[in-house]
């Protein structure tokens, strides 16, 4: 059954599928554990993560409050690891990153795929290896450039015809070939780059995150020749090395039949380069995007699976081109933060909207969560604070925001006796929901808590209103 199914006999029958309320869960109480962080239980009826009642944290941190089940965040960055064991995995840092997130995940063996100055200041800060980082954005500036080569990333991704020419001006002038450039005393610096590719297929997802098709912002696109272009610039300039290319689809995915073709039509590519300059290049770089379950019905990735297929997909690429298979690289991000964050919040105030549904205001809202009014993100959402025998209630989870489109869940069923002072609990936010974080109607963003083995610990503290202000004259 739909998700989007209701109730024989329902109120909303008439209403067009796609209006239609959530499938009513059998038990408004259940924590689906393919969509709740792996420690999540409930003890003597209320919400437990990493062993610590949800209670205990609310008042200790306060509310909203973003929620890392540590152990589950590492045990995913183990399972990535594992799958790919003979491929490189970079850790998507846009995802969600600070300094206690980059310790974990060089503890457990991962590169780091940085988009910005900033996230790759973040990354130095704690002596994150800078071997086993990637650079990426399609308008990287100069400081940023600079700065990648000075430190010695692993791997910078080209975006753009200008930032190939702004490489080359900047390893000569670091290493001291630009006349009158002062030798910054960092030795001969040759980046690795490699090309991103537009492939033109296109992910089954949201306009704003799919990422191959061709009209849009970022890498080269394959079928207008500009990839093959960048290709011949690159290997031109000796101040860079060519070691593979890159193709990302998008994100939100969970099958692997956009890779096949993304693959196939990249392949065409490398045996372009072997043909036209006697080039076999090493590396091929899949992107991300691996999707999970937010909602009841939403469809997993079984990680073992998903490297065996993008295994066998590379392979029967470059077998029908006759093609070396190249080292591969992927970059979860989504994949290991998602399912391991949870938010939470205290409802504020219950309002009764002409017996259609019921508004839940919370103390929250887009400032912490832009994901539902950007792009329609679902979300699950449970009482955490107690259990409820009370009948299903058809809510709409608001924040505080002046806003008619600030929602955090646009519909779901929660228990009909959810008064001010509970807590709700909305899982599968370790992704993209603090990153994307922002300070709308002055509201400061809140604080990350990491949670393992029954205590807790704060990794980004709550902004203040003294924070707002610093900066202003």
């Amino acid at each position: 059954m739909s998700r989007f199914a209701h109730p024989a006999g329902d109120r909303h029958a008439d209403l067009l599928p796609e209006e239609r309320p959530p499938l009513l869960p059998a038990d408004l109480n259940a924590l689906n554990p393919e969509i709740w962080p792996r420690t999540a239980c409930r003890v003597d009826g209320a919400l437990t993560v990493g062993g610590v009642d949800v209670r205990d944290l609310a008042k200790e941190y306060g509310t909203p409050l973003y929620v890392i089940d540590e152990e589950d965040f590492r045990s995913r960055c183990a399972d990535y690891r594992s799958a790919f064991s003979d491929s490189d995995v970079y850790y998507a840092g846009k995802a969600f990153l600070c300094r206690e997130t980059a310790r974990w995940i060089d503890q457990e063996g991962l590169g780091l795929d940085v988009c910005s100055g900033g996230e790759l200041a973040v990354a130095l800060s704690v002596g994150f290896p800078p071997e086993r980082i990637a650079m990426h954005g399609n308008n990287k500036s100069v400081a940023e450039l600079r700065k990648a080569i000075e430190v010695g990333v692993g791997r910078i991704v080209i975006d753009s015809f200008e930032e190939i020419a702004r490489l080359g001006y900047l390893v000569d002038e670091i290493n001291g070939s630009v006349p009158g450039a002062r030798d910054r005393g960092t030795g001969t610096r040759r980046p690795k780059v490699l090309i991103r590719v537009t492939t033109g297929v296109e992910a089954h997802t949201h306009e704003f995150i799919a990422t191959a098709h061709d009209d849009q912002k970022f890498g080269f696109s394959l079928s207008s020749g500009a990839a093959a272009e960048a290709v011949r610039r690159v290997l031109a300039m000796p101040q860079l090395e060519l070691v593979g290319l890159h193709s990302h689809i998008g994100s939100q995915i969970t099958d692997t039949a956009g890779f096949e073709v993304a693959a196939q039509r990249v392949a065409s590519l490398l045996v372009q380069i072997r043909d036209e300059h006697g080039v076999v290049l090493p590396e091929l770089d899949l992107g991300g995007g691996y999707g999970i379950p937010y909602v009841e019905g939403d469809d997993t990735l079984d990680v073992k699976i998903l490297a065996e297929n993008l295994r066998e997909i590379v392979a029967r690429a470059c077998k029908g081109a006759d093609l070396p298979i190249p080292r591969l690289t992927v970059e979860p991000g989504r994949g290991i933060a998602g399912l391991a964050g949870i938010t939470l919040y205290e409802v504020g105030t219950v309002k009764d909207v002409e017996g259609l549904r019921t508004y839940i205001s919370v103390d929250g809202g887009m400032s912490d969560n832009i994901r539902t009014a950007l792009y329609g993100a679902e979300y699950t959402c449970r009482l955490a604070s107690r259990v409820s025998d009370a009948g299903p209630m058809l809510s709409r989870l608001v924040g505080k925001h002046c806003e008619s489109g600030d929602m955090i869940v646009r519909d779901l069923w929660l228990p009909a006796d959810i008064v001010p002072g509970d807590l709700l609990a909305v899982a599968g936010t370790g992704a993209y929901c603090r990153s994307l974080a922002n300070n709308y109607n002055y509201l400061p963003k809140p604080a990350v808590v990491a949670v393992r083995d029954g205590r807790s610990r704060v990794i980004i503290r709550r902004e203040t209103e003294e924070d707002l202000l610093r900066g202003q004259l």
